[in-house]
């Protein structure tokens, strides 16, 4: 399904029934990576899986790209759909544009989960963004790439383009401390403990700074650290938290 958001065509996909639960996948990525993680929706939850702006089915007619943006592009699909509040996960890039909604627009986020998300771009992430090209990724990775991107090589080149100037951007992915402090959601945060792109110590920032959150730092796990035999235990925690587990048992 398509709908008009910010001079974008948002391509988006619902799958299931029960309560909205929003998929934000990571940069470079599309929303059917859900599918990585859940063999099928979650039981008592309608899927809600856009892709990001130039990502995926969707487009970018203005050739910029902030998480910023995403975020308002997300909160556009939400009132599109009719959605006043629901649960969410982000992963990585989509964590970023989860932290911007539940910061811009609290009430709209009732509980989330956001893995390898950060308050803010280190230098080691700074580095690697600035190298980020085709040669970073190997034959399969880049076959995948353009069965996610449907405008093809074109669109994936302005992607690596984003991603070389969020190297050198200072004030779209900034979350201190006070802007964290007004988030209401319940929020889990979940890192690996050798994330090469962001230490796990920013991990316990964003726990110290989020008021209602828990924090799962995955042993012996890098960057996006729910993946492959992480999966089914990623599931299994995301959907108890969300359902509300964690909170009755405290």
């Amino acid at each position: 399904m398509v709908v008009e958001i910010n001079e974008v065509d948002l391509n988006y996909e619902m799958a299931g029934d029960g309560q909205p639960l929003l998929w934000l996948h990571g940069f470079m990525g599309s929303g059917p990576d859900w599918k990585y993680i859940f063999k099928e929706p979650p039981a008592g939850y309608r899927l809600v899986a856009p892709d990001l702006r130039g990502h995926g089915a969707s487009t970018n007619p203005s050739g910029e790209f902030s998480f910023r943006q995403a975020a308002d592009d997300v909160e556009g699909l939400l009132r599109h759909l009719g959605l006043d509040k629901v649960k969410a996960i982000g992963l990585s890039g989509g964590g970023i544009t989860l932290l911007h909604l539940a910061t811009a627009v609290p009430t709209r986020i009732e509980s989330m989960v956001i893995v390898s998300a950060p308050p803010y771009f280190p230098a080691q992430a700074r580095a690697l963004q600035r190298q980020t090209s085709e040669s970073m990724f190997g034959e399969v990775e880049m076959d995948l790439m353009r069965k996610r991107h449907r405008h093809g090589d074109a669109q994936i080149q302005q992607l690596f383009t984003h991603s070389r100037a969020l190297a050198d951007s200072y004030d779209d992915v900034n979350f201190t401390p006070p802007y964290l402090a007004t988030i209401t959601a319940d929020t889990l945060i979940v890192f690996g403990d050798r994330d090469p792109l962001y230490p796990v110590s920013l991990a316990f920032d964003l726990q110290a700074a989020i008021p209602r959150s828990y924090l799962w730092v995955v042993p012996n796990a890098g960057h996006g650290p729910v993946f492959g035999e992480n999966a089914p235990r990623f599931a299994e925690t995301a959907t108890s938290f969300l359902r509300g587990d964690w909170k009755r048992a405290a």
